[in-house]
């Protein structure tokens, strides 16, 4: 989920004359060649770059399981902090991984248009993938192509500590209005109700995305970027009044504290609620593994039809244009979507499989089965905000000054900044 906001351009220049050289296949080329060397016996290689720390050791296993059943090809795993930006640097070296593994954020998006992933569009991968995640990456990308495959999704919204809400009788909170209500009562019994962890920037984004998708929608980005709206707008102001609101409900120390502080707090009871993702689940049960928690969606509206799930693709699967061994990494690809490996990972990490009929069974996170039943299911919003733009330091200042008019000003500010550059 971390996402980094480091400028692309420079990546995209070297990218420019990287697909115009010579070399690169894409998975349907590969195919169509002689026996790989793999199939020859010649050992094979390949790099897998993946960008979450949390999920190093799901992946380690997997790679080793693959590993074991290919002796003639070796997966190595590459996951560094910072992981987008590594990438990006490495863009520029033209030291591309090949096999790389990210979420559905905007630095996809934009090396997607560098050209720098294979095509799937045509791939029979596809026919395993849930439509609505393979309509998001194309919606992220604005193309007809299908430059990776969806391996999971994730979700977020409001963590609750189940033992606190039946003691203080509470129930889940459908409108915004009963969520302040919620918090109001968990207040008045001298609890926190949300653990807020703002030095953190990034998790900044977790209630925005959930405010901003369900008030002003996805499709307000785009308008954006075609100059018909402004932050500077009654309905983005809803937004920002609402990301004030709920500081009035958080901890007193809530600006110093970071994302393994709220995880650790959380977990001790420190706090009714906490404004996170399910990839917090994993953490949170480390440090207590006998808590009853849930998770149900933050609702940012009066009208319940319209709170929505934030769920986009967490995990994506591509492989580098011009990989060497595009024939063993799309096996690799393969051997990943197998239904028993897709059901290992998303139970260890409490996400949401984008492969159909595998599905996630932890009770921890059954309050959110019936909005992916029904798929009352939206994208974050800040998939679609150029990373250029710095949209979680600017919240992170925002949270901390209070100041709406300067806030909405900002915004507008770097975001035609970033396509003046274009």
């Amino acid at each position: 989920m971390k996402k980094t906001t480091t400028t692309i351009f420079a990546s995209v220049l070297a990218l420019s004359v990287l697909a115009g050289c010579g070399g690169g296949k894409t998975t349907s080329e590969s195919s169509s060649n002689t026996a790989s060397p793999a199939a020859k016996g010649e050992k094979v290689k390949l790099e897998f770059f993946q960008n979450k720390a949390e999920a190093k050791a799901s992946f380690d296993a997997l790679v080793k399981k693959f590993n074991d059943a290919n002796p003639n090809i070796t997966v190595t795993q590459v996951n560094p902090p910072d992981a987008e930006t590594v990438l990006k640097t490495r863009v520029a070296k033209k030291d591309i991984p090949d096999i790389i593994g990210l979420g559905a954020t905007d630095t996809f998006a934009q090396l997607s248009k560098s050209g720098l992933f294979a095509d799937f569009s045509n791939d029979s991968l596809t026919a395993t993938i849930q439509p609505s995640y393979i309509d998001m990456l194309k919606k992220l990308t604005g193309t007809d192509q299908l430059y990776a495959i969806p391996f999971t999704a994730n979700a977020s919204g409001v963590i609750y500590n189940k033992t606190m809400f039946k003691e203080l009788g509470l129930s889940v909170p459908k409108t915004w209005d009963e969520l302040m209500a919620t918090a109001q009562k968990v207040k008045d019994a001298g609890k926190t109700p949300f653990y807020l962890t703002i030095k953190d920037s990034w998790t900044v984004m977790v209630p925005f995305n959930s405010l901003s998708t369900n008030i002003v929608g996805i499709d307000f980005y785009d308008k954006r970027t075609k100059g018909s709206v402004k932050f500077d707008s009654p309905e983005f102001r809803e937004v920002a009044d609402k990301q004030l609101k709920l500081l009035d409900f958080g901890q007193k120390d809530m600006m110093g504290k970071g994302y393994n502080d709220g995880n650790t707090a959380f977990a001790k009871g420190e706090s009714a609620m906490y404004l996170q993702g399910v990839w917090a689940i994993p953490e949170i049960k480390k440090a207590n593994p006998s808590i009853d928690l849930g998770v149900f969606p933050l609702p940012a509206t009066n009208d319940p039809s319209k709170n929505k799930v934030i769920s986009g693709v967490d995990t994506l699967l591509t492989i580098s244009k011009n990989s060497k061994h595009a024939e063993e990494a799309k096996k690799f690809i393969e051997f990943m979507l197998k239904p028993e490996n897709v059901q290992t990972y998303i139970d260890e990490q409490k996400a949401f499989s984008a492969v159909k009929n595998v599905n996630q069974t932890d009770a921890s996170v059954q309050d959110l089965n019936a909005s992916f039943a029904s798929g009352n299911i939206e994208d974050f919003s800040d998939h679609y905000i150029p990373g250029a733009v710095k949209a979680d330091t600017i919240i992170q200042s925002y949270l901390q000054k209070k100041d709406v008019n300067a806030y909405v000003k900002q915004f507008d500010t770097e975001w035609d900044k970033v396509a003046n550059r274009k």
